[in-house]
């Protein structure tokens, strides 16, 4: 890393900061993603916080998944999240079936990873039932609140599906980090793109509409004018 250190975007320390390696993270150390398996995301339930799905889009991309399912109560959505990799989106509202049935049918059984990036009980417990019985395994990014509790049929576990939780997706900065400037530098992990907006210090009030409306994804503030 040391020796490529001059190709870097200083300017940009966000690209390689410790917040958007944390969701990219999960996918590439935590759910084993093989090629042409099929994944799911759920997406988030806050506007501003498209940021952790689109950071484990990204990293569901660069780990080899084929198929991406993303899952949102928004559809407007669904063309920032192609941007990202996502295939096909699926919106619980449009359905009148439990979104865990949806997704089995269209995916004949359920998916091989789920990540779920919301922090909602009802979430997490249809990303882990969305599985596959047999292999399936599901990721919980998003943070719940402490009195939540996860309900969910015993058979499921018994069935072989596995439950994992993460916590900035086990990032080692130490020891990960040079592998991930090396995807960043390669090309092969897209960062640059979660920047889309630039607005100078004195405009930061512009930089909060952005993000509680849902228009941006990361917003960078320049100290410079």
């Amino acid at each position: 890393m040391m020796a490529n250190q001059g190709s870097l975007r200083m300017d940009n320390p966000y690209t390689i900061s410790w917040e958007p390696l944390h969701s990219v993270n999960t996918l590439l150390s935590m759910l084993d993603v093989l090629q042409r398996s099929t994944l799911l995301l759920h997406l988030t339930k806050f506007v501003f916080s498209v940021v952790e799905f689109a950071q484990a889009a990204e990293g569901a991309r660069v780990s080899g998944a084929s198929r991406i399912i993303g899952v949102d109560l928004v559809s407007a959505r669904f063309e920032e999240a192609k941007k990202f990799g996502v295939n096909e989106f699926v919106n619980p509202k449009d359905h009148d079936k439990p979104v865990q049935q949806v997704i089995a049918e269209m995916t004949n059984g359920g998916v091989d990873r789920a990540v779920e990036c919301t922090g909602s009980i009802q979430a997490m417990v249809s990303a882990f039932e969305c599985v596959h019985d047999g292999w399936g395994l599901a990721v919980l990014v998003g943070v719940p609140s402490k009195d939540d509790a996860f309900k969910t049929a015993p058979i499921n576990f018994l069935n072989e599906r596995t439950l994992k939780g993460t916590f900035y997706g086990n990032y080692k900065p130490r020891t990960d980090l040079p592998s991930v400037v090396e995807k960043y530098m390669s090309g092969e992990l897209e960062v640059d793109k979660f920047i889309t907006h630039t607005v100078p210090f004195s405009e930061i009030n512009k930089a909060f509409d952005l993000m509680l409306k849902g228009q941006s994804i990361r917003c960078i503030i320049r100290m410079q004018e």
